[in-house]
């Protein structure tokens, strides 16, 4: 079941970030996203590689929106985990973040950290949030990497009582993606 107010949210900022010219809008259409916990059982971790995000340059605007379940795990077992008991992906498909910085508007930036002020809508959970990446310019691609840590008790995932103890409360997030002029 698709979540209408995600996606309604989502397609308002694309359309707002299509009123400004072609030529200031750049886009990762397969961006990277991954996750690792560490766990005194076992280590969990995913990749994401289907994350398109849109970052206007004239206004400093970025959008970033993944499907939860295109995470990919190397046991099946944790994947199903993943989707039916922690983020409930039938219930909650997408993650979205949209934000801001002054860093990105118009400028050529090179190797340069900046950070970007944000909301990130993640589990029914909509919470502001500052991501540092380092952005860097390779002829005409822009590409934006960085991560960060997500406490799972901010975006209202439970955890059983009796895996509370396997279980680490902070999942370190990492992101890559490669921006080309949107066309």
């Amino acid at each position: 079941m698709k979540n209408p107010r995600t996606n309604l949210l989502f397609l308002l900022l694309l359309l707002h970030l299509g009123l400004f010219g072609q030529g200031n809008k750049i886009i990762a259409r397969q961006g990277k996203v991954s996750f690792f916990s560490y766990t005194a059982v076992e280590n969990i971790e995913a990749t994401n590689n289907q994350v398109v995000s849109v970052i206007d340059r004239q206004s400093g605007e970025i959008a970033v929106q993944m499907l939860m379940r295109a995470f990919v795990f190397k046991k099946a077992l944790m994947e199903e985990h993943f989707n039916e008991s922690y983020v409930e992906s039938d219930t909650y498909p997408k993650l979205t973040f949209t934000g801001t910085t002054e860093a990105l508007k118009n400028q050529e930036i090179s190797d340069a950290p900046i950070f970007i002020k944000g909301i990130m809508d993640f589990h029914g959970v909509q919470k502001p949030v500052e991501i540092k990446t380092l952005v860097k310019n390779d002829d005409d691609t822009f590409v934006m990497e960085g991560g960060f840590n997500v406490r799972i008790a901010d975006f209202a995932i439970t955890v059983p009582p009796l895996l509370v103890p396997n279980i680490s409360k902070e999942i370190q997030v990492m992101f890559r993606f490669e921006y080309t002029p949107y066309e």
